[in-house]
């Protein structure tokens, strides 16, 4: 299986990062306003028909959207 973080940062580069911006995993997404609300809606989206799953709006928060780190913490509650 691909590595999840990989895969979500490379998402996030090619969706909303300028070529100037260095992403890392523990980058800040939503607080940094690199992920807006409605970008946030479409990520969702991508990790829930790549991956199978669903993503409860209650867990969909801009909390747990803020970093790679932490979506990626997400996407593997929801896989396992």
């Amino acid at each position: 299986m691909e590595d999840i973080k990989e895969v979500i940062l490379q998402y996030v580069i090619e969706e909303y990062a300028d070529e100037d911006d260095e992403l890392t995993y523990s980058s800040p997404l939503i607080s940094s306003g690199l992920v807006d609300s409605f970008s946030m809606v479409s990520l969702k989206r991508f990790l829930e028909v790549k991956y199978k799953i669903s993503i409860p709006d209650e867990d969909a928060s801009p909390e747990a959207f803020d970093s790679v780190d932490k979506i990626a913490d997400l996407v593997k509650r929801f896989t396992s």
